[in-house]
C-alpha cells in the first residue's frame, strides 16, 4: 500500500478577495518546491473534483483538495531491522526516542546502522513505503527525542517551525565541575544563559570553539538542578536559542564544565561511554492539526549515575 495523504481546503468568505491555489496553499505553509511537485503530479490539484491551475482564482465555497505526490524512498538509505523507540505515531509525524550510538542519517562510515534506515525498514514491513525526514537532528551520541515527519507537507511545516523557534526541546546535561562556580548563576538563582559565538576551531573538520571574532551567535539558557560532589558533576537542563554544531557541548566546557564522555572535547569516560547529553523534553503544535503536544523521554540508563537523588520534573 503506497498511502497519499490528501488534504481538502474550503474557502470561506471573509470579506477579502478569494486567494489563488498557489496563495491558499502558501497559507497553508506549502513551499515553493513542494507547491512544484503537486501541481505537476496528476491530480495533485482539484477544485470541486476537476482539475485546477494553480493560478487559479478560487470561488467563495469551493472547496481545494491536494492530492500529495507519492514519494519513493531514498537511495541512499539501506534498510535495516534496528530497534525503535517510537513515543507517538500519526499519519502526519512520529516522535522518536533516539538511541545514543545512532546517527541520523547515512554517512561515511554509518550505512545499515542510521535512524532513517531503521525507519525504512519499519515502512517496508507495514508496504508503505514513505520517506521519512527528521526535521529535527541529534548528534550520534546524543539520546533521546527528535521529530520526523512523514509526508512533505508535515515537513515544510516543520521546518518553518525549527526556523522560527516554535519547536521547544530541552536538554538534560552532566557537566564535570560545579557550575556554581562560573559566575553564571546570579544572586542565588539556579538559571543561567551562556551567550558566546562559535566558530569552527582552526585545523579542525569536527572541532568548535567559542570564538568572539569570528564566530556566529550562539545563545544557550539553562538551569542548574543540581551538583553531584561525589561526582564532580552538574546536572543542569538546556535549551537553545541558537542552533551551532557542538552548542551545547560547547558552551558547557566554556562554562568550565564540559560535559562527561565527550571524546572531541573532554574525553573523561568515567561515568559514562559517550557525551553526557539527552534530547529530554520535546513540545511543539502539531503542523497540521495546530494540537499542542508535549513529550518526555526517560533518563537512559548510562545517564542515570547523575540523576540519582535528583527529584526531575517530568512535565513540559
Amino acid at each position: 500500500m503506497n498511502t497519499r495523504r490528501q488534504f481538502s481546503y474550503p474557502v470561506i468568505p471573509d470579506g477579502t478577495p478569494c486567494p489563488t491555489v498557489r496563495e491558499l496553499l502558501a497559507s497553508q505553509g506549502y513551499s515553493r518546491q513542494l507547491m512544484i511537485r503537486i501541481k505537476q503530479a496528476p491530480g495533485g490539484l482539484m477544485a470541486d473534483g476537476k482539475p485546477v491551475p494553480i493560478n487559479q482564482v478560487l470561488s467563495p465555497g469551493q472547496i481545494l483538495t491536494v492530492n500529495l505526490p507519492p514519494e519513493a524512498p531514498s537511495w541512499a538509505v539501506t534498510p535495516a531491522p534496528l530497534p525503535l523507540d517510537i513515543v507517538y505515531e500519526d499519519e502526519d509525524l512520529l516522535v522518536v526516542n533516539k538511541a545514543a550510538g545512532m546517527p541520523v542519517h547515512p554517512s561515511q562510515g554509518n550505512h545499515g546502522n542510521s535512524l532513517a534506515d531503521a525507519l525504512a525498514w519499519r515502512s517496508l514491513q507495514e508496504e508503505d513505503p514513505v520517506s521519512f525526514r527528521a526535521v529535527s537532528r541529534l548528534d550520534k551520541d546524543t539520546s533521546g527525542l527528535l521529530v520526523v515527519a512523514r509526508h512533505p507537507l508535515s515537513a515544510c511545516i516543520l521546518s518553518d517551525m525549527i526556523q522560527k523557534r516554535q519547536i521547544r526541546r530541552t536538554y538534560l546535561a552532566a557537566g564535570h565541575g560545579d557550575l556554581r562556580r562560573s559566575g553564571l548563576l546570579k544572586g542565588g538563582s539556579s538559571h543561567f544563559t551562556i551567550s558566546a559565538p562559535i566558530g569552527r576551531a582552526e585545523g579542525s573538520i569536527l572541532e568548535r570553539r567559542v570564538d568572539p571574532q569570528n564566530g556566529d551567535p550562539a545563545v544557550t539558557h539553562g538551569r542548574l538542578l543540581a551538583y553531584r560532589p561525589d561526582l564532580d558533576a552538574s546536572l543542569a537542563e538546556l535549551s537553545l536559542e541558537t542552533g551551532r554544531t557542538h552548542q551545547i557541548r560547547v558552551h558547557m566546557r566554556y562554562a568550565g564544565c564540559p560535559l562527561f564522555g565527550d571524546f572531541l572535547y573532554h574525553p573523561d569516560f568515567r561515568y559514562i561511554r559517550r557525551h553526557s547529553l539527552h534530547s529530554w523534553k520535546l513540545s511543539f503544535s502539531h503542523p497540521i492539526t495546530k494540537k499542542p503536544l508535549s513529550f518526555t523521554a526517560a533518563v537512559p540508563d548510562d545517564m542515570k549515575c547523575f540523576t540519582d537523588g535528583v527529584l526531575l520534573d517530568s512535565g513540559s
